[in-house]
């Protein structure tokens, strides 16, 4: 009798529902279910309809029952960084505030006063990003202090999920580490730190690494969707459970792999065994988040293809309608030469993304560019040039040389990217699995239930199970 586990992966824009098997050694998958995600205006903030999402979540597990296949178990991932407080009820208190919103403007001041940044980074190995969650919470702690009062519980969003399928508060490991609120060196929440910023300690539990279970469903969620099973806890930050998702060609080592995990988010690294807390890397921005089995992901967060998803829709509503595919032929059928900084915070949350490249292009005496193909070009150009200096940065202080880029999730479908990281990296890019945060999330409950006997195996798997796309740079192709 076949093994069904249930992968629940919950994006930016989008999430779905994936059944899992293993069959003679090959990971099967079914996606069954599809919604749609995103932040929503309410009350002037940039929120997440938890609600919403729940039921979706809810519903997607309906088709399990429909289709006769019960899964063993299941696990929730989303993004990083965003969280609820819930008062002794178990109710949010306040909204579910999104990364994207301004809330933390001047905040990374007011957690300088007590911590500098430096110090911050020595302590976390996080790099700074005005969204990150300790400055969130001091954003909470300054506007609506009567929340962080109120507040018995703290969940990172995908948390907060099993809270609701379960009834059992456990806070996920991997995820925990983007809050800048944990200890590298312990792998523990550093109540120190959390002490001196003025946040409740009694918000911060123990930490659950992936494989743990969480739980049995409640009753009420057993009789909604028709059926019980385990949930365990994946690496609940997506970009956590792709890197496991990395494929590793049958007995090559996985010390020496170098990855983008590429969606609305490229982040870009290799996997560390001790995490690098050092000036040079501070100044590179670089961050130090915790993996599976405690390995860390040494990856630097680049803006990805959130800017071309947003001039897709900002063409769409202007009744242009373009594929992905068409985007990328018009744009490699240009020759502007113009390219931006795809970190600038003029692209976190523009008006307009196409405006923003324009003024940017502008500001910096460069050609500005006008047609579809022209805006196109200019941020695969700058996606993959960002990319090249990555890898740069990367060997510098890591000591090491990559010879090869592992391209997983969504964006290792985009071949004009591919190739123009291959080219400007000079370096062999293999792009799959499209898949690979689902992947990663079902491999962290077979992992639990022994179908793998480690993370390497596991992985030896992914790369025997899906179709790996190779690209060679024009001048290795010489």
């Amino acid at each position: 009798m076949k093994k069904y586990y249930l992968a629940v992966d919950i994006g930016a824009s989008s999430g779905r529902h994936i059944l899992g098997t293993v069959k003679e050694g090959t990971i099967l998958l079914e996606e069954i279910y599809r919604f749609e995600n995103g932040m929503k205006p309410k009350q002037g903030k940039l929120c997440w309809d938890v609600e919403s999402l729940f039921a979706e979540i809810l519903e997607g597990m309906k088709q399990c029952k429909k289709l006769g296949k019960i899964p063993v178990s299941m696990g929730i991932d989303t993004w990083a960084v965003d969280f609820v407080l819930l008062n002794n009820e178990g109710e949010i208190l306040g909204e579910a505030v999104g990364y994207r919103d301004d809330r933390t403007k001047g905040m990374d001041e007011e957690v300088y006063k007590t911590i500098p940044l430096t110090q911050l980074y020595e302590r976390t190995g996080i790099q700074k990003q005005i969204f990150n969650t300790i400055y969130q919470l001091t954003a909470v702690k300054n506007k609506t202090p009567e929340h962080l009062k109120e507040a018995e519980s703290f969940l990172m969003i995908p948390d907060y999920f099993h809270y609701l399928l379960t009834g059992v508060k456990k806070q996920e490991y991997t995820n925990a580490t983007t809050t800048q609120l944990v200890s590298p060196v312990t792998g523990t929440w550093d109540y120190d730190l959390i002490q001196s910023l003025g946040l409740p300690q009694k918000l911060f539990g123990p930490l659950s690494m992936p494989g743990t279970l969480v739980g049995g469903l409640t009753k009420k969620v057993k009789e909604e969707v028709g059926f019980d099973c385990q949930v365990i806890l994946p690496a609940t930050h997506d970009t956590a459970s792709a890197v496991m998702a990395v494929p590793v060609v049958p007995g090559a080592s996985m010390e020496d792999m170098l990855y983008i995990s590429s969606g609305t988010w490229s982040l870009m690294g290799t996997e560390l065994l001790k995490a690098d807390c050092s000036v040079q890397s501070m100044e590179a921005n670089f961050t130090n988040e915790g993996g599976y089995d405690t390995r860390y992901r040494y990856l630097k967060n680049i803006m990805g293809l959130w800017m071309i998803q947003s001039v897709k829709k900002e063409l769409s509503q202007k009744g242009e309608e373009y594929s992905f595919a068409q985007l990328c032929e018009m744009a490699s059928k240009e020759s502007i030469s113009s390219l931006v900084d795809c970190n600038d915070t003029a692209f976190l949350a523009p008006e307009s993304m196409i405006t923003a490249v324009k003024e940017y292009c502008r500001e910096k005496d460069l050609q500005v560019p006008n047609t579809p193909g022209e805006i196109s070009a200019v941020i695969y150009n700058s996606l993959a040039v960002c990319y090249a200096q990555t890898v740069k940065e990367l060997e510098s202080i890591t000591g090491k040389t990559y010879e090869s880029i592992h391209v997983v999730g969504g964006g290792s479908n985009a071949e004009y990217l591919n190739q123009l990281t291959a080219d400007f990296t000079e370096r062999t890019v293999y792009a799959g699995p499209g898949e690979a945060t689902a992947i990663g999330n079902l491999l962290a409950q077979m992992l639990a239930n022994h179908e793998f006997n480690g993370l390497k195996q596991a992985r030896e798997v992914v790369y025997q199970s899906f179709a790996v796309k190779e690209y060679k740079s024009l001048k290795q192709s010489e």
